[in-house]
């Protein structure tokens, strides 16, 4: 826990006991993930932050509760997060927790992925249970600043997924390839697959 958060240890136990009292009564998250929600969620997205470039703006597609976002945002200070949703109960949820916890890094935007496109860009875009990426990448690459990647976290699922996705992909110009993360942290480490353009990497 002080590994990922330091500092942030009180706001991060904060934020776990509001998905599993307020998250649950509005079904935002499942009475049943309250049980593992550090093991499944919290240290899972955690672990992922870390590798992300020191003052980087991040955008997080279909947030929900605010996995990864909010996570990212405490674990994270130096990053500048926006979290997308377009549910009213969801944004209202992450609104009250930013409010409560006193996060300054966070924006919280209504809004569909499709309604950014031409108007934002962010250093890393990430999703972790938006779409399955032949339909994330088209949505989340066009929002990526030049040099910027999508970090779409996948699991068991990656490898299927990025094969799915190669003709999707070689349309948009771009390259993926599949990370892990949280090694002797998390067991087992998260998978997510790493988006970026071909154009950018040239």
């Amino acid at each position: 826990m002080a590994e990922l958060f330091g500092a942030a240890d009180m706001s991060i136990r904060r934020y776990v006991d509001m998905l599993t009292s307020t998250g649950v009564t509005r079904g935002l998250i499942g009475p049943k993930e309250s049980g593992r929600i550090w093991s499944r969620h919290i240290l899972n997205c955690a672990v992922v932050a870390r590798g992300i470039p020191p003052g980087a703006t991040v955008a997080d597609l279909g947030s929900g509760a605010g996995l990864p976002g909010l996570v990212w945002a405490i674990a994270r200070p130096d990053l500048e997060l926006t979290v997308v949703d377009s549910q009213l109960r969801r944004t209202t949820f992450l609104k009250e927790v930013v409010s409560a916890l006193g996060l300054a890094n966070v924006e919280i935007l209504r809004a569909r992925a499709e309604e950014l496109v031409g108007h934002r860009t962010f250093d890393v875009v990430t999703a972790r249970a938006l779409a399955p990426l032949a339909r994330l990448a088209p949505l989340a690459l066009p929002l990526c600043a030049p040099g910027g990647a999508v970090l779409a976290f996948k699991g068991a699922s990656a490898s299927a997924e990025l094969a799915d996705a190669e003709t999707a992909l070689r349309r948009l110009s771009a390259a993926a390839r599949i990370e892990s993360h949280g090694t002797g942290l998390v067991d087992p480490p998260v998978l997510v697959v790493r988006i970026e353009s071909s154009n950018a990497q040239s």
